[in-house]
């Protein structure tokens, strides 16, 4: 019985001893750890103070504050709000990019078939309807006497209104075939007449100088 108690008595004190050394640990982190706590209220109070001074500040100065920098932003709730929101935007802007993509593609497709429809018109008519230079060479043929720039001018017009043909724009046409001995040009007095390339030709123009002396 003796020995048992006294093994009993040591165990006590070891225990003893052990919770008395915790419990003493314990103290000094609690006291560590609020003064801690107590330097980061500190500088929490002096952040909101400054906060508040810049605030007054900005005021003064008659600028809008800014609704994005609150009060309570150090809080720890403000930062899964912010997460939410930045993981919601990127889902919504990409919806947007998706329908101004939409919307941007229908116009352009438009444009493709409004732009292929004037070419289309544009090229219609060159083919079908002849050149200046045709209608010219063409009028000179049928004639087969000398012409002179207004005449033809006066003919063309009178035969193909809509095109609005010039005199002046005509006996440049002329001149061009004369070059390209595509067109025989004759001078009687001050006026110059014009025909067709035919091997006659110089027979017709001396007719029609003898006729006109």
């Amino acid at each position: 019985m003796s020995e048992s108690t006294t093994a009993t008595t040591e165990l006590a004190s070891q225990y003893a001893a052990q919770v008395a050394s915790d419990l003493e640990r314990n103290a000094k982190e609690q006291e560590r750890i609020s003064a801690e706590v107590a330097a980061l209220q500190e500088q929490l109070a002096a952040l909101q103070h400054d906060h508040s001074v810049l605030v007054n500040v900005q005021q003064a100065l008659g600028v809008s504050p800014s609704p994005v920098q609150p009060a309570a932003t150090p809080s720890s709730p403000a930062v899964p709000a912010a997460r939410k929101k930045t993981s919601d935007e990127p889902g919504a802007g990409r919806r947007k990019r998706t329908k101004k993509a939409d919307a941007a593609q229908v116009p352009t497709a438009a444009k493709k078939s409004d732009a292929k429809k004037p070419v289309d018109k544009a090229t219609a008519p060159k083919t079908a309807q002849p050149t200046l230079v045709e209608l010219v060479r063409g009028h000179l043929t049928e004639q087969g006497e000398p012409r002179s720039a207004a005449e033809v001018a006066t003919a063309l017009g009178q035969a193909h209104p809509e095109r609005g043909i010039k005199t002046t724009v005509v006996r440049t046409t002329l001149e061009g075939l004369v070059a390209k001995n595509q067109a025989q040009r004759s001078k009687q007095g001050a006026s110059v007449f014009y025909t067709a390339p035919h091997t006659d030709a110089p027979a017709q123009d001396k007719e029609h100088s003898e006729q006109g002396e």
